[in-house]
């Protein structure tokens, strides 16, 4: 009779975590995780497709956590505010997953993804904004979220500092 072991697919995902961010990219295997998790490969494999996938599967828990945290220091609030949390979430995100950001390897398997998660990305962060901009009474609001919305993730992506995005997106809101 096969074992149950309780949470496995947290288990999985914390592991993949716990080796990506210790030895990096290339050496996380799923021969890797599964030992650590005391499970044969075929079972990681009922889980995760592949490597690629489950460290897709965990930067996703990672960002739905983060976009949740940011839903809630934005909700209701102007326009301001909701780009400054949306700032330091996406910094905070970019900072728990910066060795598999750096990582060679990593970039030349991941950066082929498709535009389309971009612009999700972007329509993400705008539909708050868009609301905020909305009430506010602003004319153009859905363009001009959307513009916010592409700056704070180009500005934020390349490391620059808040006070100085603020001092060039502060006129728009």
């Amino acid at each position: 009779m096969p074992k149950i072991i309780e949470n496995l697919r947290a288990r999985l995902l914390t592991e993949a975590k716990k080796q990506v961010r210790e030895k990096g990219y290339g050496a996380l295997t799923m021969r890797s995780v599964a030992f650590a998790c005391g499970v044969g490969v075929g079972t990681l494999y009922n889980y995760f497709p592949s490597k690629e996938m489950l460290i897709a599967s965990f930067m996703l828990e990672d960002w739905n956590k983060t976009r949740q945290e940011m839903r809630q220091a934005g909700d209701g609030a102007d326009a301001r505010t909701i780009l400054s949390a949306q700032y330091d979430g996406i910094r905070a995100f970019c900072e728990q997953h910066e060795r598999l950001f750096s990582d060679p390897a990593a970039i030349r398997v991941f950066s082929g993804m498709p535009h389309d998660r971009h612009d999700r990305l972007r329509t993400q962060l705008s539909e708050p904004l868009r609301r905020a901009l909305t009430d506010a009474g602003r004319p153009n609001a859905e363009f001009l979220a959307d513009f916010l919305a592409e700056a704070l993730l180009t500005w934020t992506l390349a490391k620059k500092d808040k006070a100085e995005l603020f001092s060039v997106l502060e006129p728009l809101l």
